[in-house]
């Protein structure tokens, strides 16, 4: 490939920067991969968390961009201003091209881009990727008369199979500015050229999101004629029934049945087999039965006791840091990326969002907000992260926060669920209710205070597919290997801390220091002030502490549900707090712990006395 790539570009010495630039879900990802193969990058856009991966061609000096994927090219998002500024450096730059992917079987979602790059007057090329899905569902494209229609570059490619990718190379050097003849009322196309060509700016964020939506909808009629006058639509029983099973998905009714199950499959993967067979294999069975052990020998055989301790010692960074971030957290997060990977290719996710937009509207939110919620009952440090994916800093500020308050990781959600067995059916109720109220209440009042507005929910339903296995194996290697590399010393960074507060005999004080909250206005035994400590490393631990508590008859059925309720809102373990730092910066995560401490204990207060006045009690 890397041979028949650099002939081809013998007539593309001009072209210094490709970028790649689409819809979600339509193989952009998979083509960068096929042009650049291993030699690719990944870092945050200056100024965002977005994340860019960068590339070359072999053996030419031609950079590949793989931009977010967008349905509208105006800033009106990061996602969507990160695009528009590699797209405004592609009209400046001599030499920058833009390949806009498109899928072959849903062209009219990936014309409104198009039609705005005509505006624009960017050099592209247009990749119909993924044709032989189309193919398959008897799609058939004439992309030689859209090609004279557009007037660009039109290639087919199928770029899981690397497919049309030196062709896309090649074309590269034909680039041209698509025809703009767009029949969109002056008052909208007016302003929409001035914002997209850096004119004049977006409007104020309140009047942004449905200025977007106006637009888009403007381009849509356009859109669907270039779709119908050039990729007949087929007939195919295969594609009927994947196009109704689509439907169904989103349907009033049966939605909600197939979003179940969906979500029952994600946790009895990431929940059950990847933090519980996973997570036993690796932590009890590897780390306990062999690693620590082995770890603890060698090192034994080290005069220092500090090195000793620091290393194999009870908060050492091999015993502990690593433990933590590789046996337990390692195989959630890789469970999920798989998961992730599969909702993502086969096109689901998008109407996972359109079902799950009036449960979060009630929080503040979207249905966007879905995906970080389900990963946080998975490892909620893991779920901080993928609040990227939110289109405003306002709703990623409100799911981080929510995120960090109330979603239970899901070693913590197992405890709970232990304890809850041990208490009666109205104390478990009374637990639910603690916990949903706080998210609602917190949620809408945090989507009032916090400045900006919330993005409109627009969304594109991609057909539903098969995923291929390649792409999907790809995907989650590449963000395992982020994880190991950007996440795993967040680990080991905490367990230091700890280990320097023990040595510093801190710890000590601060359990004394919590022995007030915990037992005044908890009601708790002072020794569940051990507990809330480390649940700050980790909050799993903790409600395992007072799980041990309450079989030994140690807490009644009140003070069971009360913990319950302070540990399940307790501050973050301490590699979320600095992952919530590392995407929003310490001062907001200083801020969070901030509101968070008094909330856990506030509400547990509130609990306990309900709960007496209700008349429970009773051992657990």
């Amino acid at each position: 490939m890397a041979l028949k790539l650099t002939s081809v570009f013998m007539m593309s010495a001009v072209v210094r920067r490709a970028i790649l630039l689409g819809n979600p879900n339509v193989g952009k990802s998979a083509l960068f991969s096929a042009l650049t193969g291993l030699h690719a990058t990944v870092s945050n856009y200056p100024g965002t968390t977005v994340e860019v991966h960068r590339g070359r061609l072999p053996g030419r000096p031609i950079e590949v961009l793989d931009s977010p994927g967008v349905n509208s090219i105006l800033p009106a998002g990061e996602d969507e201003r990160v695009t528009w500024a590699l797209v405004q450096a592609a009209r400046s730059e001599p030499g920058s091209v833009v390949v806009q992917v498109a899928d072959a079987k849903n062209l009219r979602r990936a014309f409104l881009i198009t039609l705005q790059l005509g505006q624009l007057e960017v050099p592209t090329v247009l990749v119909v990727n993924m044709v032989d899905e189309a193919e398959a569902r008897g799609i058939r494209i004439d992309l030689e008369g859209l090609s004279r229609v557009l007037g660009v570059p039109v290639r087919a490619t199928v770029a899981t199979r690397a497919e049309g990718v030196a062709e896309v190379a090649a074309a590269l050097a034909e680039a041209r500015p698509p025809n703009n003849h767009l029949p969109v009322p002056e008052d909208v196309a007016g302003p929409a050229g001035a914002i997209l060509s850096g004119a004049v700016p977006l409007p104020s964020q309140e009047g942004a999101p449905a200025f977007v939506s106006r637009y888009y909808e403007a381009l849509l009629g356009h859109a669907d004629g270039l779709a119908r006058r050039f990729a007949t639509p087929g007939d195919d029983a295969a594609a009927l029934t994947t196009r109704r099973l689509g439907r169904l998905a989103v349907h009033p009714v049966w939605g909600w049945p197939i979003l179940l199950a969906v979500l029952v499959a994600v946790y009895e993967v990431v929940g059950v087999f990847g933090a519980g067979t996973l997570v036993d294999l690796l932590e009890k069975r590897l780390f306990q039965g062999v690693l620590n052990p082995l770890a603890v020998r060698l090192l034994g055989l080290v005069p220092s006791p500090l090195v000793r301790d620091l290393f194999a010692g009870p908060y050492g960074l091999l015993t502990m840091g690593l433990s933590y971030g590789l046996a337990i957290v390692l195989p959630i997060v890789a469970t999920f990326f798989t998961v992730f990977a599969l909702l993502e290719d086969s096109g689901y996710l998008p109407r996972l969002a359109v079902m799950s937009d009036r449960i979060f509207r009630a929080m503040g939110l979207n249905g966007k907000a879905v995906l970080p919620m389900v990963l946080g009952l998975g490892c909620d440090t893991m779920a901080t992260l993928t609040t990227r994916i939110l289109p405003t800093r306002k709703e990623r500020v409100l799911a981080t926060l929510l995120l960090a308050l109330g979603v239970p990781c899901s070693a913590q959600l197992g405890v709970i669920l232990a304890m809850l067995a041990a208490v009666p059916a109205s104390a478990a109720l009374v637990w639910l209710g603690a916990v949903v109220g706080v998210m609602v209440a917190v949620g809408w009042l945090g989507a009032r205070l916090l400045p900006g507005a919330a993005a409109e929910f627009v969304v594109e339903l991609p057909p539903l597919r098969r995923p291929a296995l390649g792409n999907v194996l790809a995907k989650t290697a590449a963000r395992v290997e982020w994880y190991l590399k950007e996440a795993l010393p967040l680990f080991l960074a905490g367990t230091l801390v700890l280990f320097a507060l023990d040595r510093l005999r801190l710890l000590e004080v601060v359990v004394r220091a919590g022995e007030p909250v915990v037992a005044g206005l908890l009601g708790l035994p002072a020794a569940a002030s051990e507990a809330f400590l480390i649940g700050f490393l980790r909050r799993d631990f903790a409600a395992t502490r007072l799980f041990d508590m309450a079989r030994g008859g140690g807490l009644d059925t009140v003070q069971l549900v009360v913990a319950m309720v302070t540990i399940t809102l307790f501050v973050p373990c301490v590699a979320n707090l600095f992952m919530i730092a590392k995407e929003r910066g310490l001062k907001m995560a200083l801020a969070m712990a901030a509101i968070i401490f008094p909330i856990a204990f506030g509400v547990g207060g509130l609990v306990r006395v309900l709960m007496l006045a209700l008349g429970f009690g009773g051992r657990a």
